[in-house]
């Protein structure tokens, strides 16, 4: 799906305006974005908050929309145009204070994840790209790896993945496993070259992945299913495969070391 410079303009416009009402919401809670809570209502009531002002923000007659924190409303099916959010992604690490969560805010289009916004206020990071556009990484043009193989490459793991020991046969190879939380953030790194690659070894949600989608096609980048299809949005059922996430010269050697692991 191709969109006209101007309309993805202003859908970035949107975005970006989402994620300051998002970040109002954060500033009016003290602390919690760097200190987390081990309070299960505290992290529940910032979800439903940032919740609230994303989709206040954002949404519009006529626009799906489909967010971890409300329920689906079937409605979306038939919509062409659909937002795709989640307002807390990485909720161990937001909870345990570490700096590794993220607001994730996706445009799909027919199917198509063509702009994203990805927001990490721990760390004021913050992604921001569309097809046309391209992507800037807190302001500034990033783009994807331009590495050509995997030695000493910078791969982004799952935290929770990495702990469980899913990734130990990975190790003793030619590149380096940085364990991260939030997909989404790994996914927005990965698109502005702050990482090489990256996948998951287990399902993921739209929410969770729409954003970074977006961004890392937008970067110049390549990302997949984990058996190898291309990823749609917008669908009945939201899980969706692992993915698998990298610059364009990479990802043929990263799909080999992943597929050919399982």
């Amino acid at each position: 799906m191709q969109l006209d410079n101007s309309i993805e303009q202003k859908y970035l416009l949107r975005i970006r305006a989402s994620l300051d009402a998002a970040r109002r919401v954060l500033d009016r809670s003290g602390d919690l974005a760097t200190k987390g809570s081990d309070d299960p209502a505290i992290i529940s009531d910032a979800e439903n908050k940032i919740a609230a002002a994303l989709r206040q923000s954002l949404h519009q007659p006529n626009e799906g929309w489909l967010c971890e924190e409300h329920a689906d409303d079937r409605a979306r099916l038939a919509c062409g145009v659909v937002w795709v959010v989640d307002p807390i992604d990485g909720t161990c690490e937001f909870a345990g204070g570490i700096p590794e969560w993220s607001i994730s805010v996706g445009l799909v289009i027919d199917g198509a994840a063509i702009a994203g916004g990805i927001y990490n206020p721990a760390t004021c990071e913050i992604v921001l790209g569309s097809t046309n556009l391209g992507v800037t990484y807190n302001g500034n043009p990033a783009t994807a790896s331009n590495k050509a193989n995997l030695d000493g490459a910078s791969i982004l793991a799952s935290r929770q993945e990495f702990l469980r020991g899913d990734w130990a046969r990975f190790s003793h190879r030619e590149f380096n496993i940085r364990p991260l939380g939030s997909v989404a953030y790994k996914l927005a790194l990965v698109s502005a070259g702050r990482g090489d690659a990256t996948w998951t070894l287990s399902p993921k949600n739209e929410w969770d992945i729409a954003a970074g989608v977006a961004l890392i096609q937008a970067a110049g980048g390549r990302v997949t299913a984990t058996d190898g299809q291309p990823i749609r949005f917008n669908r009945e059922k939201t899980l969706l495969p692992g993915l698998i996430a990298s610059g364009e010269g990479l990802w043929h050697e990263v799909n080999r070391v992943v597929t050919g692991a399982r």
